[in-house]
């Protein structure tokens, strides 16, 4: 099959870029020849990854912002259109989790991974879909997690914010057809970075690191779908370490 190639000049917004699997993203769409707006909550992050892909001559942005905030998805997203003019992906991923069962779950704690990991993608797709509808063209990828397929414990919050992702995409997907805007939701498997931190310290057991998949395998995979040619589209990719447990 041959896909659309390099991405010349198309503008790639991904949030969560600053580290993990966002900052995996961004390098791998800046090697196809996109401009790449790193976005993060961390705002020293997401100039670290911009300011080390500009570089290498990658036309390229970074936004501090909140992605649970309305007012700063907006914010951003124009900022995207002044700087660029137009604006042809999107990759929700910046994603939050607090790995605590429910009895012990702040209400807080609830709501910052709702707020983080299905009310962001919401906030960003509703903002970037007017200029999208504008272009006739556009592709938003959501990133949910192979726990919107399975369940663990002490992880309700993160399972429910990763199931409506991909009620949120599959929605999405409708609406953005008669405007040849795709919509792509991926799931990946285990993946060697920060967000097994927290294991080591609360004691929880970390996967071994040969079930662990590298970041940078995902986002070639993110980039694939956003190279199907038209009108084809991968509504829903699976990417997982080869020996990771509990599948088929």
């Amino acid at each position: 099959m041959e896909l659309n190639g390099k991405l010349n000049d198309k503008v790639v917004l991904v949030t969560g870029a600053g580290s993990g699997l966002g900052e995996a993203t961004a390098r791998a769409f800046a090697q196809a020849g996109a401009c790449v707006v790193c976005l993060d909550l961390n705002g020293e992050n997401a100039r670290r990854v911009s300011e080390e892909l500009q570089r290498s001559g990658v036309s390229c942005l970074s936004i501090t912002c909140d992605v649970s905030s309305a007012e700063q998805v907006q914010q951003a997203v124009q900022q995207v259109i002044d700087a660029f003019g137009r604006l042809d992906v999107v990759v929700n991923n910046a994603a939050v989790d607090h790995t605590v069962g429910i009895d012990e779950m702040s209400i807080e704690q609830w709501d910052q991974v709702i707020g983080v990991n299905l009310r962001g993608p919401f906030l960003t797709a509703k903002a970037a879909l007017p200029q999208m509808k504008k272009q006739m063209s556009g592709h938003i990828v959501n990133i949910a997690s192979t726990a919107a397929l399975r369940a663990w414990a002490n992880a309700a919050a993160y399972h429910a914010s990763k199931m409506g992702v991909v009620g949120l995409g599959r929605g999405l997907g409708v609406e953005g057809r008669p405007y040849n805007i795709r919509v792509t939701t991926v799931f990946p498997g285990g993946m060697n970075t920060h967000f097994f931190d927290r294991f080591a310290e609360q004691g929880i057991p970390m996967p071994e690191v040969q079930n662990l998949i590298d970041p940078c395998r995902v986002a070639e995979a993110i980039v694939f779908a956003v190279q199907m040619p038209e009108p084809a589209v991968v509504q829903e990719l699976m990417v997982t370490p080869l020996t990771e447990t509990s599948w088929p």
